[in-house]
């Protein structure tokens, strides 16, 4: 089987809703990114595969590659997976090229929530299976795994210390292209007093005894994030440095009403089939929309905070819907280059309806001197 490797990755700064990238549509944000990792090499891409959930409909990914300037030739694909979409993409991209369909993709996630017209978000599921918002779903997690309202401001805490530290590194500063002169994410503009945010805050969807807070979700965000995926062999042949090997990825589906615990059974078959163990994967990215669904899955898959979400995350810079997927690849693309003792990682998401989505990569080579941009 061939071997699909990832050798780029970019994202743009992440803006809030109405925010700094508020006047820009969703191609306009993903096409900078392609551009960028397409360099030299445009007429090798075999597509570009985006996802995308609350955009204006139409072939958001073909609308990109254009913008773009890329070859008239590719084709471009748009998938939607709700909040998976963006780590679809790349799942797609990677099994097309272990499959022979090609041997360079584009693929990513974009979401402009400042430009949608949806007033409302879409059906998750049928109301009588159960249809809740995200939020009411992150009290649902909360109440059936026992996650107090302390754990869950505990870990926000802990994720926003983590996010100000790798900002302050210029860790993020690695995965960012500059936009418009833009090249920080929104939330680094104002420090927050995430101590004080956190003792007054209320909850929002349980009025009486609830957990979930405006301090220990994420906020609704504005970004893009894409990277180039290659066979391997056809890497080294353009002189790419592999960074992160594909080896497999599962999909697994859980009760509508919990969604924010679905990337749990789906680490676990993951890990099953590639006869591993949690001790075995040095690092886990799994998206921050909730701090109840990050201690749900933790505590159910025994992950010790320590090798999970080590740069912050979700809670802190935001949730661009579709982008959201990838930026997690990302931040593992950059953070595997800046250690010595990586050998598996893993990225997972949560979706609406119940929709977990994992992926397991390898480290291919480690650089010592600093990450690859």
């Amino acid at each position: 089987m061939k071997k699909a490797v990832i050798v780029k990755a970019k994202r743009t700064p992440i803006g809030r809703e109405n925010g700094i990238l508020s006047s820009f549509q969703p191609h306009e944000l993903a096409a900078p990114l392609l551009q960028h990792l397409a360099k030299d090499i445009e007429t090798e891409i075999d597509d570009v595969i985006v996802g995308n959930i609350v955009g204006l409909g139409g072939n958001i990914a073909r609308l990109s590659a254009l913008e773009a300037g890329l070859p008239l030739t590719i084709p471009g694909m748009t998938i939607d997976r709700q909040c998976s979409a963006g780590l679809e993409a790349i799942r797609t991209a990677c099994y097309f090229v272990q499959g022979g369909a090609g041997k360079c993709y584009l693929a990513g996630g974009v979401e402009s929530t400042s430009t949608s017209p949806f007033k409302n978000r879409a059906q998750f599921s049928p109301v009588h299976i159960g249809d809740p918002d995200m939020g009411v779903a992150a009290e649902y997690v909360a109440e059936k795994y026992r996650i107090s309202r302390e754990r869950q401001d505990e870990y926000a805490f802990k994720s926003y210390l983590r996010s100000i530290n790798a900002y302050e590194l210029g860790f993020y500063q690695h995965e960012i292209l500059k936009l418009n002169q833009i090249e920080t994410d929104e939330e680094f503009f104002r420090r927050r007093d995430m101590k004080k945010l956190l003792k007054r805050a209320r909850p929002i969807f349980k009025k009486e005894a609830g957990t979930v807070t405006a301090a220990n979700s994420c906020g609704i965000h504005d970004g893009a994030c894409a990277v180039l995926i290659m066979e391997e062999n056809f890497a080294n042949q353009f002189d790419y440095e592999p960074v992160l090997r594909f080896v497999d990825s599962q999909v697994s589906g859980v009760h509508p009403n919990f969604p924010g615990f679905s990337p749990a059974p789906a680490i676990q078959e993951l890990l099953k089939r590639n006869e591993l163990a949690i001790e075995d994967i040095d690092l886990i990215e799994i998206n921050e929309a909730f701090a109840s669904k990050i201690v749900a899955c933790a505590q159910e898959l025994s992950i010790p905070y320590e090798k999970l979400n080590v740069l912050g995350g979700a809670l802190t810079l935001g949730h661009p819907y579709g982008a959201s997927g990838a930026i997690l690849v990302t931040r593992l693309f950059y953070e595997v280059q800046r250690r010595s003792d990586i050998t598996y990682a893993i990225a997972a998401i949560g979706s609406g309806g119940g929709v977990g989505l994992a992926l397991l990569f390898e480290v291919v080579r480690k650089k010592v001197s600093g990450p690859r941009t």
